[in-house]
């Protein structure tokens, strides 16, 4: 016996791939929406850690700059400290300043020439004199730039020629002069005066060493 289905097989079929089609589609949707959402959840989570991160470095940041204001503040204190010891140390060694002044102008004024006056403010010194001649006032200057650590940079300000009485009918031509030059620390000055004589000292120590040797 022949079976014949009359029934429209194509249209069930094709109903079939379309149902077929519509729940891969809605489960691909599905897949999809749950992949975004743990993405979703994945980068959150990521961010919220990043941003606890932020926050302890931005604690840890105001920490620091708290630290290194006091280390600024420290640093400030310091250098005011030091400066306040090194002006103390300066008047301490400068109390003696006039006294060097004194004994290096006797060591250094060549004869024939005389100081009038001698005034200082801060750190610079005048002297106002006579000199029988240029030649001498020439010769102190270049004793003032050379031979002594406790005066720098002598400046000739003026010199003015004039004329001395030595007798009611004698008189001598002189010059009036102005000199004018810094004075040097009492520090400065041990450090030039040690080293100028360090070769000197370094040369002579051995023959000492030999001489106590030998005493015995």
């Amino acid at each position: 016996m022949i079976l014949i289905n009359l029934l429209p097989h194509r249209e069930a079929a094709r109903k079939l791939r379309r149902e077929s089609f519509y729940a891969a589609l809605g489960a691909s949707a599905i897949l999809g929406i749950l992949f975004s959402g743990f993405v979703y959840l994945w980068y959150q989570s990521q961010i919220s850690s990043q941003q606890s991160r932020n926050l302890i470095l931005d604690s840890e940041v105001k920490r620091l700059e708290i630290q290194i204001k006091d280390i600024a503040t420290l640093q400030s204190d310091i250098t005011a400290l030091k400066a306040r010891q090194q002006a103390v140390e300066d008047l301490q060694a400068d109390r003696n300043l006039p006294v060097h002044l004194l004994i290096e102008l006797v060591k250094q004024l060549p004869s024939g020439v005389y100081i009038n006056s001698l005034k200082q403010e801060n750190q610079t010194v005048t002297l106002q004199g006579v000199a029988q001649s240029n030649e001498r006032v020439a010769e102190m200057l270049r004793n003032l730039l050379n031979n002594t650590p406790w005066l720098a940079k002598p400046d000739l300000v003026e010199i003015v020629a004039g004329t001395v009485a030595l007798s009611p009918r004698e008189q001598r031509r002189v010059a009036n002069f102005t000199v004018r030059a810094g004075l040097v620390r009492a520090s400065e000055a041990e450090k030039t005066s040690v080293a100028a004589s360090g070769p000197v000292q370094s040369t002579s120590s051995p023959s000492t060493s030999l001489q106590t040797t030998k005493a015995p």
